[in-house]
């Protein structure tokens, strides 16, 4: 029989041991790294993982936090073994600032991720730009993968259209604007439901385009316009109404105007910049619109009267691609800048924004440059065979490119290689298929084609996205990964879940630094603080505790 000494020694080493067993991380509940960035870089979990500042970031403040520039400002964490997920569960946690008016891409909060492996992770807050539209706006994003890349997938044709001009993520649903030419059809709006499944929203006008979506202040925008379809070496639309004007998203079916554009009959781009929704036309006469509000639209200058057609905001500037010749302009907010002309090429038709570099998609060279200062693009590449390149979009640590005339996809492996991965559109006995423009939804990336009007979705890893645009100001954030899902938070409250399959295993561990505030997008614009690190899954009361802080 043990004496009560022995007892004693038995209880406290059994307590010790069921201590050990439910350890979840290399510091008990701690954070495997913590960088409460009030005053410095340094880590404050335990574990000492040196941080090097890069570019400007500056401490302190009112705010107690570290702001970063969004053009050259992160945090280099190169040893971090002990904060790594490695192949289990693992917890991001940080209080994110930015401001209501932006001039520019809002970037990654955090990411460490191998593009030779297409392994890693990334915790993002983007606004994805398409040919046309703001494909989203301050959308939340966090994604892994292991190489696990999937098929490129029928998602079906939104009514009877030729092609979807614009996609645009908003509040948890995927819009699509088309072009049906017909002479008793007229341009829609769609809405995804699932495969094959595309519900109607209704038509703005009698044109026979929706060409252009954006979201601005928590609202969905239309954009419409009269398509000259023999642009595509098809026949002519029969309906010849023009379009030209922009409409607010009500509810199915119900759409307000909110003006139209003067002597404008198609509209090109809509974008938003420093807190105002910009337009463009599409055809000549050239044209650039500022909204102003109650229905007014002011026309402002064009450079050197030249069409400027798609946009996208980056590093302070709306960049704007040229149909009149190849050239890419800039503005900001007063006057334009031209920026030289892009290759040998005629046309630019989109932008994309990949490790906090602008690119340009050209015709007729079919080849994607890279913008590293005035008059000075560099070629990262041809896209196969094939002539012109629209639809962009870096989607789960890769930049993603659509292609004519073969309406094929590929995936960019970085100097100037670009691997090819499927053909989307394959419509016989046409000159042109298009993949015009892609647009992020429910973790997955769609690609819109013509003349098939068919949108097709492709998944690499998982990814989940909150619904709707952050809003600005101070925001905690979470996003959680367990073996069977991925979940985002927001100020304590679930926001967001993705399944993960049971027979889909992440090796998550990768031989590259984490980042703070940089990764596969672009450079964080903001302020961050207390940014933490765990490897387990937080509970939702451990993230409504630090949501309180």
């Amino acid at each position: 029989m043990l004496n009560s000494l022995h007892q004693a020694v038995l209880l406290t080493a059994l307590l010790a041991f069921s201590s050990c067993s439910v350890k979840k991380d290399s510091k008990g509940d701690a954070p495997s790294g913590h960088w409460p960035l009030t005053e410095n870089a340094e880590d404050v979990s335990g574990n000492e993982l040196p941080t090097q500042v890069h570019g400007s970031v500056t401490f302190g403040g009112g705010d107690k936090a570290a702001i970063f520039d969004g053009r050259s400002a992160w945090l280099e964490v190169s040893d971090g073994q002990e904060a790594l997920p490695g192949n289990g569960d693992f917890s991001i946690a940080s209080w994110i600032h930015t401001e209501p008016v932006m001039d520019d891409f809002p970037g990654d909060i955090i990411s460490q991720y191998d593009l030779s492996k297409r392994k890693g992770f990334h915790l993002s807050l983007k606004s994805n730009a398409s040919p046309t539209s703001q494909s989203s706006y301050r959308q939340l994003t966090f994604g892994i993968d292991d190489g696990k890349e999937g098929a490129w997938t029928d998602e079906g044709r939104p009514g009877t259209a030729l092609m979807a001009f614009a996609m645009a993520e908003h509040k948890g649903e995927l819009y699509a604007g088309v072009c049906q030419p017909g002479a008793k059809e007229t341009g829609k709006v769609f809405k995804y439901a699932g495969k094959d499944n595309w519900t109607d929203c209704g038509a703005p006008d009698s044109s026979n385009s929706v060409t252009a979506l954006a979201v601005m202040d928590g609202e969905l925008y239309a954009a419409t316009g009269h398509y000259r379809v023999a642009g595509s070496s098809l026949a002519e639309s029969e309906n010849t109404t023009a379009g030209g004007r922009v409409f607010r998203y009500e509810a199915p079916g119900q759409w307000t105007e909110i003006g139209q554009l003067p002597g404008v009959a198609c509209v090109g781009g809509l974008v938003v910049y420093n807190g105002k929704l910009y337009a463009s036309s599409m055809y000549a006469p050239s044209g650039f619109f500022r909204y102003d509000g109650d229905n007014k639209w002011t026309k402002l200058t064009n450079p050197e009267n030249k069409r400027v057609v798609n946009m996208a905001v980056y590093n302070g500037y709306l960049y704007a691609t040229s149909w009149d010749h190849g050239n890419v302009y800039r503005y900001d907010g007063n006057s334009w800048e031209d920026c030289g002309l892009v290759g040998d090429n005629t046309q630019n038709y989109a932008f994309n924004i990949y490790e906090g570099n602008l690119y340009s998609a050209t015709w007729p060279s079919g080849r994607v440059f890279r913008f590293d200062g005035i008059n000075k693009w560099t070629d990262v590449g041809r896209l196969g065979n094939e002539l012109e390149v629209m639809a962009m979009m870096t989607y789960n640590g890769r930049m993603l490119g659509g292609t004519l005339p073969l309406a094929e996809v590929y995936a960019y492996e970085g100097d100037t290689l670009w691997t090819r991965m499927d053909q989307l559109d394959r419509t016989p006995d046409v000159k042109y298929r298009r993949a015009w423009t892609m647009s992020e939804h429910n973790g997955k990336v769609f690609c819109s084609t013509l003349p098939s009007g068919k949108i097709f979705s492709y998944e690499s890893g998982k990814a989940v996205l909150l619904p709707g645009s952050l809003e600005p100001g101070w925001q905690h954030v979470a996003a959680v990964k367990t073996g069977s899902s991925l979940k985002l938070y927001l100020n304590g409250n679930l926001e967001a879940e993705k399944e993960i399959p049971g027979a889909m295993q992440f090796d998550l561990n990768v031989g590259v630094p984490l980042k703070i505030g940089f990764g596969a997008n672009d450079y964080f614009k903001g302020k961050l603080r207390d940014v933490r690190l765990y490897r387990r899954a937080l509970e939702a009361a451990e993230i409504t505790s630090l949501a309180t802080k």
